[in-house]
């Protein structure tokens, strides 16, 4: 494996940023920290990349211990959420400066800077100077200059947080495909559930400094270990209820039941949580298995060709989201429909028990 972090913990002063945690990522692989802001994510980046010095454990980068090893003399590179680029050098100098500190020769740099160029649609812009350029390119070249150096990890520090919705899409649809044959191990962060699943690979959801799940992206979607998990990815946020099972039907309350699904009919009769995400619970029947249930409009988002309705449900704060246009006056009864095929049920410690 390229990284793995034994027991990595990390506080500052009398806050903890990150518990102790075990994770292998997956080598020459494209790898996602996906989580809210403040979950840990840039703070295990910088352990990483040895920026700083973990609190108690070890990290590994291809069989050896690096810890407590400078940044300088590993075979890493970074690439921040902010431009970092060297103002008065130009768009070819910015590329070829760490080639510059490692003494690679003139001719073998301006081979590596041309490729990476062309790879990264920069060479018509070589001769510029960063300001010249748009946002999307300026992201760009510090991508390149990462790139350039053949590093064995690569981190990416939500590179793409600050560009245009466009720019953003097109960046977001080139990433793996630029790191698919440099041979790298790349770790990639992201507080966006769909833009994870758009990139894919593997996974790895934080939350308050903790690592929930780690695992392929759409593996990690479909199948989270915990409630933690699943929350951390889901965007507009899972909607969740305490449900009753009693013999083979799970109750909302009284009026409203739906049969447990096969796998988990076995199960003890408790208390458990049911979550499912708001594209599952839609404003019309889907025909499929569903089940009706009347709820009040609290707050409703047109947006597009969607609309966004957040809604109490027998006391639960529900969100629905539903294709096309749908126009709701606050404080509106409505009724919603709960795909049961999509729900997961989760144990009285947040465990999921069916898979």
């Amino acid at each position: 494996m390229a990284i793995e972090l034994k027991g990595v913990s990390k506080k500052v002063g009398a806050d903890t940023h990150i518990y102790p945690t075990d994770l292998r990522l997956e080598k020459d692989a494209f790898n996602v920290l996906l989580g809210t802001t403040l979950s840990g994510k840039t703070t295990l980046l910088r352990l990483m990349a040895g920026l700083e010095p973990p609190g108690e454990g070890e990290i590994w980068f291809n069989g050896e211990n690096v810890t407590g090893v400078p940044v300088q003399k590993r075979s890493v590179s970074m690439v921040y959420q902010q431009f970092i680029n060297y103002p008065n050098f130009t768009v070819y100098d910015n590329i070829a400066s760490p080639l510059k500190v490692q003494g690679v020769s003139k001719s073998e740099t301006r081979q590596r800077v041309e490729a990476m160029a062309s790879l990264l649609k920069l060479d018509p812009f070589l001769g510029r100077h960063p300001a010249e350029l748009s946002g999307g390119q300026q992201q760009r070249i510090a991508i390149a200059r990462a790139l350039v150096k053949n590093s064995s990890l690569v981190l990416l520090d939500e590179p793409l947080a600050n560009l245009d919705y466009k720019l953003r899409e097109e960046l977001r649809d080139e990433m793996p495909k630029l790191f698919a044959d440099s041979g790298a191990t790349v770790v990639y962060t992201t507080t966006e559930p769909l833009e994870a699943l758009m990139l894919g690979g593997f996974t790895a959801t934080l939350h308050e400094g903790a690592v929930s799940q780690y695992g392929p992206t759409t593996s990690c979607y479909r199948n989270p270990l915990n409630l933690i998990s699943a929350k951390v990815f889901s965007d507009p946020p899972i909607n969740t209820a305490q449900v009753d099972k009693r013999g083979d039907r799970f109750y909302l309350d009284d009026t409203v039941s739906w049969i447990a699904p096969a796998k988990i009919r076995g199960l003890r009769d408790q208390t458990y949580t049911v979550g499912f995400r708001p594209h599952h619970l839609t404003l019309n029947d889907q025909k499929s298995e569903t089940v009706q249930i009347q709820g009040t409009v609290e707050v409703a988002e047109l947006s597009g060709s969607e609309t966004v309705v957040h809604l109490n449900v027998r006391g639960n704060n529900w969100v629905s989201e539903s294709s096309g246009i749908h126009p709701f006056d606050i404080g509106q009864q409505t009724d919603v429909y709960m795909q049961i095929a999509h729900c997961m049920y989760f144990d009285q410690d947040q465990m999921m028990v069916q898979n």
